[in-house]
């Protein structure tokens, strides 16, 4: 049986071995990064020996050849006496709670006796929530002019509501916004809940609020996109979404939210599109100047070759690669993540002592360029070395042609150092793909994307989205258009 290697040279053989070996070694790390998806932590969670000071035990320690008996040592210490009072283990109970008081006397006659202190129990409790019905009564009066014989029907203005001769108040229509959209309850579990209470409301009833609210305040969101693409700086990142496909009966096409996050303003919007192309961002961004921070999607290359936009790269997208090749190449790897870890240090120290841009502008040019430099050096040159399809050389070949764009954190102390945090703010719309599944249309998608905007801005600012949404509904009914912006998450005082 001919198998082709007679007639080759020791040498040719060795170079076959060593391609057999090699594409072996790579398809055993792809399966393994498969299982990892599959089976394994999603965490990316690094820890270098060389920080810790410490240094790999062999396999086999050998054993010392004289054994020496070792001297009883008396140890003594000190330690402070832990002040029961307040036990690390117990919750403090928040002091804007109102407070429910019971006095439990005891069995016996307490008459003659003097009272010398009491013993208090606190317990943290719930009551579900309450249905109730908001009857408002406006008495209707007559009045009679005497001179022209008439009589006029006086009766106060009924306030304005959300929905006009809606059956849902502010209260209830924000809640069921903020159970599907920050809590991911769907909506038919929304329903049980509320027969539970011997409620009965229909989806449909449900999804016209929606759309009513949607309506109401897409004003509001047309003020907060406005905003958003004011800003100098923003990161851009894109989550596919299922929506149900009118013209095929079951069926979901992908569509794509794009979501736009500006650090300085703490402001996050999110755009619906039906596909992952670049005519989205291209005809959002058209007017946009500035910093603009993405991933290495390749979409968002475009935008580098307009001269009022610098691009900007993720260093938490390079590192990633370098990350995924460890059980491929773990000392060459290693090395790239002690680099990594070694320049996101600077970053820590720089929140740790809350330095203003300026300050961190200065801290990185001496802290982090020295170490970017030796990085970029040393990537070049595992790239000559390694084979092109390693994950390693694939590490290397992402970040080369990017390198420029990932340094450019350097230009500014404002500008982040990665798009983690657009990255977070898409959370939520992963969270609620895995509860309600789809958006049953186009439409829907839409108005999810509204206010996952709003509650995703609630968020970065640390304000109460219940609190938020009821009081703008209460009042944007009658708010004037150039006054919207007052009513942000940022800017409405609650």
């Amino acid at each position: 049986m001919q198998t082709g290697f007679e007639n080759m040279t020791k040498e040719e053989l060795v170079q076959v071995a060593t391609n057999l070996e090699s594409r072996l070694s790579l398809m055993q790390f792809e399966m393994d990064q498969l299982k990892r998806l599959i089976f394994g932590s999603k965490r990316e969670r690094f820890i270098s020996n060389e920080t810790h000071g410490q240094m790999a035990l062999p396999f086999d320690i050998p054993e010392p050849e004289h054994k020496q008996e070792e001297e009883p040592e008396q140890i003594s210490y000190s330690r402070r006496k832990k002040n029961r009072d307040n036990h690390p283990g117990r919750m403090t109970l928040p002091d804007h709670l109102p407070v429910k008081e019971t006095v439990i006397e005891p069995d016996q006659d307490t008459t003659g006796m003097k009272c010398i202190g009491k013993e208090i129990t606190n317990q943290l409790e719930y009551e579900a929530a309450k249905f109730f019905i908001d009857r408002t009564i406006r008495p209707k009066y007559v009045k009679n002019d005497t001179e022209t014989e008439t009589s006029t029907v006086v009766v106060a203005e009924l306030p304005v509501f959300p929905i006009e001769k809606g059956l849902a108040g502010s209260g209830l229509l924000t809640q069921v916004l903020i159970d599907k959209y920050v809590d991911h309850l769907p909506i038919y579990r929304q329903i049980e809940r509320f027969k539970r209470e011997g409620i009965k409301i229909a989806s449909s009833t449900i999804n016209g609020w929606q759309e009513s609210l949607a309506n109401l305040l897409e004003p509001l969101y047309d003020t907060m996109l406005k905003r958003v693409l004011s800003q100098g700086y923003l990161q851009v990142d894109e989550t596919p979404t299922p929506v149900l496909d009118k013209n095929k009966k079951g069926k979901t096409h992908r569509g794509y939210y794009w979501v736009y996050h500006s650090p300085l303003d703490k402001t996050v919007v999110f755009d619906y599109r039906e596909g992952r192309g670049r005519e989205g961002p291209q005809k959002l961004l058209a007017d946009f100047k500035g910093y603009l921070q993405t991933d290495g999607y390749q979409v968002y290359d475009s935008f580098g070759e307009n001269k009022s936009i610098t691009l900007l790269n993720c260093m938490a997208h390079a590192r990633r690669k370098f990350e995924k090749a460890l059980d491929y190449n773990r000392p060459k790897a290693e090395y790239a993540m002690e680099m990594f870890q070694k320049i996101y240090d600077v970053e820590r120290k720089a929140r740790e002592q809350d330095l203003d841009p300026e300050q961190r502008y200065k801290l990185r040019l001496d802290e982090s360029l020295p170490l970017l430099n030796e990085l970029g050096k040393w990537i070049i040159e595992i790239y000559k070395t390694e084979l092109p399809k390693s994950p390693l050389a694939k590490a290397c070949a992402y970040c080369i042609p990017r390198w420029d764009k990932l340094l450019a954190f350097l230009n500014d102390g404002s500008l982040e150092i990665d798009s983690n945090l657009v990255e977070n703010a898409i959370r939520p719309v992963t969270l609620g793909r895995k509860n309600y599944l789809f958006a049953g249309s186009t439409r829907g998608a839409q108005r999810a994307a509204m206010f996952y905007s709003f509650f995703g801005t609630c968020k970065k600012n640390k304000v109460n989205p219940f609190q938020w949404l009821k009081k703008v509904l209460q009042i944007i009914p009658e708010y004037k258009v150039n006054k919207l912006h007052e009513l942000l998450p940022q800017n409405l005082e609650l």
